[in-house]
């Protein structure tokens, strides 16, 4: 067997060989694993809810709903184990602007999809572009499963861009909302009708940071304790200056001070701080144009001073 796979397929006949099989196990276990049956506790409950929204229960709707009620079918196998681990990748997605209950599952889904399509892919690459081209054994298997780790990977990085991305938007437009809110709550509106105003007014420059207040006015509406709802929204945007301006409010609401002249402080603060990250931002500037600068300025000064030189010696020793 092993001769014939050699004279038929090259060298790497038995690895070619194993891992077709490897994928064609996997391509008939996760369907069987995909199929297994609900848990009836499970399924109570989800009919349960499905009769709830039907009656049109409104706190129900206040709620962030699955956007997918078939995931939930394979949860067991689509989210991790580990509390833990679950509850830190749902605020990394959370972070990252994915707020829905399936958003775990579906990231899971997506790595696990990439996963086999990319070693699909470079099990093909491998059988029709190499045509099975005798090759080490380290690059036969970067071709094989080289693209399957980058499908893999692949969305993880998203989300990772998706948070560093939105971190930015935050930070860039929240001295801008802490203003607003202040002129709101001066003109006499409450800080819950603040910070639905607020966040009407922000959709069109800065949606992600909209987002969180409009969550937080919802949860406001919904009953939930103010220092609970702000405190999480400081975890959710990730971002230093927003944990600190909800810890200002919670201080602020416990000890009864005022808020505007909290949102007035802390507003300033914020003004400054964004100026002093702009002039921190032209300050790198010229360090790092200057490698820019040396290699597309010094070259063609030097061709152009050493040249005459260089060509009149030559002639010289001609």
């Amino acid at each position: 067997m092993m001769d014939f796979l050699t004279s038929t397929l090259g060298p790497f006949g038995p690895i070619i060989v194993i891992g077709v099989l490897g994928l064609l196990m996997i391509l008939v276990t996760v369907p069987m694993m995909l199929r297994q049956r609900e848990d009836p506790l499970d399924k109570l409950k989800r009919n349960e809810t499905e009769r709830t929204n039907k009656r049109g229960d409104h706190k129900d709707r206040l709620r962030r709903k699955s956007a997918n009620a078939k995931l939930a079918k394979y949860k067991s196998f689509l989210e991790p184990k580990n509390e833990e681990e679950l509850s830190s990748l749902r605020l990394k997605l959370m972070q990252a602007g994915y707020q829905s209950r399936d958003a775990v599952r579906a990231f899971h889904l997506a790595q696990m999809l990439l996963g086999v399509i990319g070693l699909i892919g470079g099990v093909a690459y491998f059988l029709v572009v190499k045509e099975g081209v005798a090759e080490s054994t380290q690059k036969t298997l970067m071709t094989i499963l080289g693209p399957g780790a980058i499908g893999y990977l692949l969305p993880k990085y998203w989300i990772t861009r998706r948070v560093e991305a939105r971190k930015e938007e935050i930070t860039q437009g929240f001295p801008d909302a802490l203003d607003m809110m202040l002129v709101c709550v001066e003109a006499g509106q409450s800080l819950d009708q603040s910070i639905v105003r607020v966040a009407g007014e922000l959709r069109a420059s800065y949606p992600s940071l909209a987002d969180e207040f409009e969550i937080v006015a919802y949860e406001m509406k919904a009953g939930k304790d103010k220092a609970s709802v702000l405190k999480d929204m400081g975890e959710r945007c990730g971002v230093q200056d927003v944990s600190s301006f909800t810890t200002v409010l919670v201080q602020s609401t416990t000890f009864g001070t005022s808020i505007a002249d909290a949102l007035r402080i802390y507003a300033g603060e914020m003004r400054d701080k964004r100026v002093m990250r702009a002039e921190e931002a032209a300050n790198k500037l010229p360090t790092k144009m200057t490698l820019a600068t040396m290699m597309l300025t010094v070259p063609p000064l030097l061709i152009i001073l050493v040249g005459p030189s260089v060509v009149g010696i030559t002639r010289l020793g001609n």
